[in-house]
């Protein structure tokens, strides 16, 4: 009778949860039919419109794999506040096509949602703003406030008006990361450092509670280099000089007191903004300027999200004729196995460059990255593909992005030629590896780990004390990784260990002195890797194709569906997202943080072990 009790609950159970996503399937085709069939979001530029750049999501070279299903109902309930990632090659294509568009007269900055973003992404943009005032046609920008990374793209607008209560925060560049020790000590956990590299700062945070010297000595070299890059672009387009830059408190203090304590006041006597306007002003001089729309509310203006649905297919069909340029991105963390898009996963990423090499068409790859490393391990076999590409005659250009290095400048180094921007962050060539214990720890609260084996090497586990002779032999691995590395540098770059290992230990470079260190051969940005990939291979008419991980019949089908529909404006739901100052001004930035510290962990999953990995990369903006 219990049984036959439980099985009826239990096949309601089912009955429920069948009928429920049932619901859900039917509810989302209908919105997609209803979607498909309404010409009420079609799309129609007025002659004399204002291109609106409202870019309110993270700048990225490749957006992370999301789940179609998952994206669309946290669209329909709001249950993800994350703002979607931009591609920097769709914003860039955006202000092209605009500047070649009759139709679009104006650009409007509008960036006022826009995150932190690595110098070398801003001046892409910048470029093609500039390329999009060539073109005779007029630049403003318009905020509330503007952090350093929106300043950096507004100060290439032929105004810059700001909300009279606005602020404008430049505040230069800087890295505090946080530091465990005493933490770890209170819970007593053990740790087992290794490492090589003086500067090798990747582990401080675990056995120290400030910053060594040697890392604030070269944190501080390439912090400057990249705060000098900062100011002399701003300053070049802007009506004053490096000199206006306010880095000490006396001097900021000083020119406050001028202004009587009034940031707008402030901004516009330094002349960091042209005028302060409110939103009505700022709406009725455009409408001024280029008219109002058809519904006569506001002024004529396309959005940046469709105007890219306008100038992108959303089909990108590949011409079987053409010869090609791959171009594989590898963004973020390198950790061993297989990742989807946006990851770099060993074998995931090394099976894309294998696509290029076995695809007839392909006759050069840019290996585009942006990645503070990761694995070693993972990191060897993606830099095997590029040997292999290599040896299959194909020429293999390393494009360097915000960062790549450690791990990312292991798989740069056998490309045939390694191109960075002058702000990109590299080196951090150096090895170290981590295992923490618990045995004290788990004794505090009385649990404990006995037993027996037949050899010594059965017990190791973070539940036992770490055998000596075993730290010996993991630092022996680290020493001997670091040597490998060197090699594998010293190799590629036509250097010897020796050379390599004056310039190594662990430190961080631009990009611009990376160069003159012989690490990377020209400064240019992904256009020029493209180039340059292309002439390598002695190509004079080529497409560019970017090589993407394959999905099944069943990912397309629901990307194509649940990609189409707006599952939120269907169901009359709004939301907006938190502003960029809110969020930092909120306690939880620090929660946030230590967040991500413990998330990270996640990508600790060398076989060996042993990480070629800069934390240091991750600069605050």
């Amino acid at each position: 009778m219990i049984a036959k009790i439980f099985k009826g609950i239990w096949a309601g159970i089912n009955f429920s949860r069948r009928l429920i996503i049932n619901f859900l399937f039917v509810l989302l085709v209908i919105v997609f039919i209803a979607g498909i069939s309404s010409d009420d979001d079609k799309i129609i530029v007025e002659e004399g419109s204002v291109l609106r750049l409202n870019l309110n999501g993270p700048l990225v070279e490749e957006k992370l794999y999301v789940d179609p299903i998952e994206a669309a109902l946290n669209d329909a309930t709001s249950g993800n506040d994350e703002p979607s990632e931009i591609l920097l090659d769709d914003v860039v294509e955006v202000i092209n096509e605009a500047a070649k568009d009759s139709r679009i007269s104006l650009l409007l900055l509008d960036l006022q949602e826009m995150p932190k973003a690595h110098l070398n992404k801003l001046k892409q943009i910048t470029n093609a703003i500039e390329g999009f005032k060539q073109a005779g046609k007029k630049v403003i920008a318009t905020g509330y406030y503007y952090t350093q990374a929106q300043y950096y793209i507004a100060a290439h607008a032929d105004e810059i008006a700001m909300h009279p209560y606005g602020s404008v925060a430049i505040e230069g560049y800087g890295m505090y990361p946080l530091y465990f020790k005493d933490a770890l000590e209170k819970l007593e956990v053990t740790q087992h450092i290794f490492r090589v590299g003086t500067f090798k700062s990747a582990v401080e945070p675990f056995i120290r509670n400030d910053m060594s010297d040697a890392a604030k000595e070269a944190n501080r070299v390439w912090l400057g280099a990249l705060w000098n890059e900062y100011k002399q672009d701003v300053s070049a387009v802007r009506p004053f000089d490096e000199s206006n830059f306010d880095e000490t408190m006396d001097v900021y203090l000083e020119k406050m007191q001028a202004a009587n304590g009034d940031a707008g006041k402030y901004a516009l006597d330094n002349q960091w903004v042209d005028s302060l306007k409110t939103s009505q002003q700022i709406r009725q001089q455009l409408i001024d300027l280029v008219g109002t729309q058809e519904d006569g509310k506001t002024f004529k203006h396309v959005s940046f999200r469709q105007y890219l649905s306008l100038v992108k297919p959303p089909v990108v069909f590949d011409n079987p004729i053409t010869e090609k340029v791959a171009v594989v991105v590898a963004r973020g963390t390198i950790v061993d196995g297989e990742r989807r898009a946006g990851e770099i996963g060993g074998d995931s990423t090394a099976a894309l460059l294998r696509k290029a090499r076995l695809d007839d068409k392909v006759k050069a790859v840019v290996l585009r990255i942006d990645s503070g490393g990761g694995s070693m391990f993972a990191s060897e076999v993606i830099r095997a593909e590029v040997l292999a590409l290599k040896a299959a005659g194909k020429p293999v250009i390393a494009s360097m992005s915000s960062v790549a290095a450690s791990g990312g400048y292991w798989i740069a180094s056998a490309a045939n030629e390694i191109w960075a921007a002058p702000s990109t962050i590299t080196g951090s060539i150096g090895v170290f590896g981590t295992f923490m214990t618990f045995e004290n720890t788990l004794s505090k609260i009385g649990v404990y780990s006995d037993g027996v084996a037949t050899t010594e090497m059965a017990g190791f586990s973070v539940t036992r004390p770490l055998n000596e002779k075993m730290a010996q032999i993991i630092q022996m691995s680290v020493e001997e990784a670091y040597g490998r590395f060197l090699n594998v540098v010293a190799q590629a770059r036509g250097m010897t260990p020796e050379e390599v290992d004056a310039i190594a230990q662990g430190r961080v470079w631009i990009a611009s002195q990376a160069l003159e260190l012989g690490l990377i051969d020209k400064l240019g940005d992904k256009q020029d890797a493209i180039d340059a990939a292309a002439a390598l291979a002695k190509l004079e008419n080529y497409d560019v194709k970017t090589i993407t991980q394959d999905l099944s019949p069943q990912e397309k089908m629901l990307q194509d569906i649940f990609g189409s529909a707006s599952v939120k404006s269907m169901l009359g739901l709004q939301t907006k997202a938190p502003s960029v100052l809110a969020t930092q001004a909120n306690l939880n930035s620090v929660i946030q943080q230590l967040s991500s510290e413990v998330e990270s962990l996640k990508d600790y999953n060398d076989p060996q072990g042993v990480y070629a990995r800069c934390l240091e990369c991750k600069v605050a903006q």
